[in-house]
């Protein structure tokens, strides 16, 4: 059994946010049946790399889910929705503040129908404040939330160059509306969360990014950025290498392996504190030795020395990596509609168990009859509800 068995999840969404959160509980055992409008559905379907409807992106974030197409819209769409919901457990949404309560479909309306349903709804900035209604996509609020800051270096930001905002503020909603499940256990009644993207990437960068930013009275010491020691690779002759040499023994045995340790003499480089604030003298010094090794023999000397390490590997060596074979990270699998796909499994293991994965991800519309007998709509009303353009 898996720990979301039993849950039926609807999910309004576009992009990323709400498909991931609700893609993971899906992979734990919950339905989750994915409410896409008439049109072309989520447009996430149709970036990037893709076959028919089935994009990478959305089959990464979308698989074990049923797929309804409906018209929001119509009064009847909504009426279809309104209908179902005593039998739902959770809602999803990453709708601009207001949206769902024009379509009739609210919180207050819905858990007026259903005290137990909890309802999580996504927005980019908050539901208040002068940015509220404001389009929110990720690279606007990796500036919005330091994370730009953060990865520059002095006055010049820098990106991380993965949906990182979408994707961190997807594993948070999860995470609230597993929480708000089992507080449903004890109290018996669902309730409203509300989650921004914004908050979600702040939350997630302060707690190294903002180091100088915590502490707050006169008297504190300030010291060096950690992610200003750990995340620059050295580059040898055929790539690079990163290394995590966090304490002095560490870079005491780093120095020696890389033959030299006459730099533990230097009183720059004597304590550990004198090295943290001399370090990018420090690197230039060593960085013609690590130039004249390739990223294999640096690795064998620093791995014999027990200083962690790791060549910068491409997309192609990742994925070839023996580790992530031994753990069964990674499978392929035939998707009906898009071919033969490559997938990352839930990473989570239950007793010693990896979950099975659920099916890949819907074309558009592809259960709007199966779902609708589900909640006991009849098949002459579907085809009734077919002719008048409200499903598809």
């Amino acid at each position: 059994m898996k720990p979301l068995e039993s849950v039926t999840v609807l999910e309004f969404s576009t992009m990323i946010t709400a498909s991931l959160a609700s893609m993971m509980m899906a992979e734990q055992g919950a339905r989750v049946i994915k409410v896409e409008p008439m049109t072309m559905g989520d447009p996430m379907r149709y970036i990037g790399a893709k076959k028919g409807d089935i994009s990478a992106l959305f089959a990464n974030c979308n698989r074990g889910k049923e797929a309804l197409r409906i018209d929001l819209k119509s009064e009847a769409g909504a009426n279809i929705i309104r209908d179902m919901i005593p039998s739902v457990d959770v809602v999803i949404h990453n709708f601009r503040p207001g949206v769902m309560d024009k379509l009739g479909l609210g919180s207050e309306a819905l858990r007026a129908i259903n005290p137990r349903l909890i309802y999580t709804a996504i927005s980019g900035f908050g539901t208040e404040g002068p940015m509220s209604n404001a389009p929110a996509y990720d690279p606007i609020i990796q500036a919005h939330a330091g994370i730009a800051a953060t990865q520059g270096q002095g006055d010049q930001p820098a990106f991380m160059r993965t949906l990182l905002c979408d994707k961190i503020t997807g594993y948070t909603a999860c995470q609230a509306v597993t929480s708000a499940l089992f507080m449903r256990e004890r109290v018996g009644q669902g309730q409203h969360i509300d989650l921004s993207m914004i908050d979600s990437g702040l939350f997630f960068i302060f707690l190294d990014g903002f180091q100088n930013h915590t502490l707050l009275s006169d008297d504190h010491e300030r010291a060096g950025m950690l992610i200003d020691i750990l995340y620059d690779p050295w580059v040898c002759s055929d790539g690079g290498v990163i290394i995590s040499a966090g304490s002095y023994e560490m870079q005491k045995r780093f120095l020696t392996a890389l033959d030299m340790p006459h730099l533990l003499s230097d009183e720059r480089f004597a304590t550990f504190e004198n090295q943290m604030r001399n370090i990018k003298v420090l690197k230039v010094l060593v960085s013609e030795r690590c130039k004249a090794l390739s990223c294999d023999e640096m690795v064998g000397l620093l791995r014999a020395v027990d200083v962690p390490c790791a060549k910068v590997m491409t997309r192609e060596e990742v994925l070839a990596q023996d580790q992530l074979l031994a753990n069964g990270t990674v499978d392929v699998y035939d998707h009906p509609l898009a071919g033969k796909s490559r997938r990352v499994l839930a990473p989570p293991l239950f007793s010693g168990e990896r979950l099975e994965p659920g099916w890949g991800a819907p074309s558009h519309g592809q259960h709007t009859e199966q779902v609708l007998c589900s909640f006991g709509v009849s098949k002459e009303a579907i085809e009734g509800l077919k002719s008048s353009s409200v499903v598809a």
